[in-house]
C-alpha cells in the first residue's frame, strides 16, 4: 500500500463508526464518514430519551477517530461504475472503496391509520418528536405500545415507570427471542409496573384511529397515544443505486461482506445481507461486522485474501424501567437458553452493555485494531450453516431447553 487510498463509509451508526475507526490503522488510507446527523445516536438508549430518563446522543469527537473526516449529509445514489456518491446537498464524493453501513429505521406501517395516528420511535428524530407529545399528554392518557420485541418492551416499561397507564400489544408472543423462563420474568416485571400485556395470535393490529387500536380478534383497545415499535426496515439506497439486494433491501454480499456486484463495495450492520442470511439487527452484530468490513477493505487494498464473517452472539439484554432488567443468555446459534440474569442485577448488566458499546467505539478510535470480538472462534458456527445451505442440507437448530 504505497499510495493513498480513499475509503468512504456511508452511515455513522455502530457498524459505520467501528469500520471508520478501524480503517485508520494504516496511515495511507484516507477515511471519510458520511452521516445525515452531526452526532452519534446511541440507539439502544432511545427508549430512555422517550421516557425522559436519559439521552441517546453522543458527540462524534468522543467515539470517532481524529483522522476520520466527517461529512454531514445524505447519500442519495451510489454510482458504482464511476465510484462516486451523489449527496443531498448537490455535491459528489469519489471513493476507491466503499463501506455500506446505512443501518435501519422504522418500517412503514401497512396497517390502516398507523402512519397517521401512531408515533414510531426507531430513529433519533422520531423519538425526539414523541417526547414532547408525551409531556403534553395528561398523565391519565391511555398509552398503547405496539410491538412485543425489545423496543416495545423497553418503551412500555419506561413509560409505565412514569406512572402512565400502558398497554403493550405484542401482535404475537411477548419477547419472541426470549426463552420461556425469560419471557415469564419479563411478564412479571411488566405486570408489577402496571403494564397490560396483550399477546397471542389475535393481537395483530388491524387499524389505528385517533383514540383506539383495533385487533384481529375484534377487540378495541382505547388509546389516547399510540406508539409504533413493530419492526425495522432498511433504507432503499442500494435498490435505488441498482445494486443487488435481498427482498428487504439489504445489500447482498458474500461471507467476506463484499457486494456480489462490485468488489470495491463492502457492507456491514443492519443493511447487509451476507449470503442472503442477514444477522439479527442489533449493535451486537453491527460492531463486529463493522470491524470485519474494515478488515476486508484493508485486505483488498493489500492484495490479500479477506477472511469470512465470524459472528458471535451471546445474549440479548433488556431494561425494564430504571431499576430492573434481564440479561438473556443464548447458545452459539443465537437461540435463547434457560440461563438468565434478571431483576436489579439484570438492569446493571444492561447498563454495563450500553456503556461498553460506546467504550468499544472510543477505544477503537484511539487504538485502531484493538477490537477483537469479531475474531472469536465460536463464530465458525455461521459457516456451518452457510455450507449446509449451499449443499441443500436441512439444518435443525436446537430448541430452547
Amino acid at each position: 500500500m504505497n499510495s493513498s487510498t480513499n475509503v468512504v463509509v456511508i452511515g455513522g451508526g455502530y457498524a459505520g463508526v467501528m469500520a471508520a475507526n478501524r480503517l485508520t490503522r494504516h496511515g495511507n488510507v484516507d477515511v471519510t464518514l458520511v452521516n445525515p446527523r452531526p452526532s452519534f445516536v446511541h440507539r439502544i438508549r432511545l427508549h430512555q430519551l422517550v421516557g425522559g430518563t436519559g439521552s441517546a446522543v453522543v458527540a462524534y469527537e468522543d467515539v470517532l477517530a481524529d483522522r476520520v473526516r466527517l461529512v454531514v449529509d445524505t447519500v442519495t445514489r451510489i454510482d458504482a461504475a464511476d465510484r462516486t456518491l451523489a449527496l443531498a446537498d448537490g455535491g459528489t464524493l469519489g471513493y476507491d472503496y466503499l463501506v455500506y453501513a446505512v443501518g435501519s429505521g422504522s418500517a412503514a406501517p401497512q396497517v390502516p391509520g398507523a402512519a397517521e395516528f401512531a408515533h414510531p420511535l426507531a430513529t433519533l428524530e422520531e423519538a425526539a418528536r414523541l417526547r414532547p407529545v408525551l409531556e403534553a399528554a395528561p398523565a391519565s392518557t391511555a398509552v398503547t405500545v405496539v410491538g412485543g420485541g425489545a423496543g416495545g418492551i423497553e418503551t412500555a416499561a419506561e413509560l409505565a415507570g412514569e406512572g402512565r397507564a400502558v398497554t403493550l400489544v405484542c401482535g404475537g408472543a411477548l419477547g419472541p427471542y426470549l426463552h420461556p423462563r425469560g419471557r415469564r420474568s419479563v411478564a412479571r416485571r411488566l405486570a408489577k409496573l402496571g403494564v397490560t400485556v396483550l399477546e397471542g395470535p389475535g393481537t395483530q393490529v388491524t387499524a389505528v384511529t385517533r383514540d383506539a387500536v383495533s385487533l384481529a380478534d375484534g377487540r378495541e383497545v382505547p388509546s389516547g397515544l399510540t406508539v409504533w415499535a413493530a419492526g425495522f426496515a432498511v433504507p432503499d439506497l442500494a435498490v435505488r443505486s441498482g445494486l443487488s439486494t435481498d427482498a428487504e433491501g439489504r445489500l447482498l454480499t458474500d461471507e467476506t461482506l463484499i457486494s456480489v456486484d462490485d468488489g470495491r463495495i463492502v457492507a456491514a450492520g443492519d443493511s447487509a445481507s451476507p449470503s442472503g442470511m442477514p444477522l439479527r439487527m442489533s449493535c451486537q452484530a453491527a460492531m463486529p461486522m463493522g470491524a470485519r468490513a474494515a478488515d476486508t477493505v484493508l485486505s483488498l487494498i493489500g492484495d490479500e485474501p479477506p477472511a469470512v464473517l465470524n459472528q458471535v452472539f451471546g445474549a440479548q439484554c433488556l431494561s425494564l424501567g430504571r431499576g430492573d432488567g434481564i440479561f438473556q443468555f443464548a447458545d452459539r446459534y443465537d437461540t435463547a437458553i434457560w440461563f438468565k440474569v434478571d431483576g436489579r442485577p439484570g438492569a446493571k448488566l444492561k447498563e454495563v452493555v450500553c456503556t461498553s458499546v460506546v467504550k468499544h467505539l472510543a477505544e477503537e478510535a484511539h487504538k485502531p485494531g484493538g477490537y477483537k470480538l469479531h475474531l472469536m472462534e465460536r463464530g465458525g458456527t455461521r459457516q456451518e450453516l452457510v455450507r449446509a445451505r449451499g449443499t441443500g442440507t436441512q439444518v435443525t437448530l436446537p430448541k430452547p431447553a
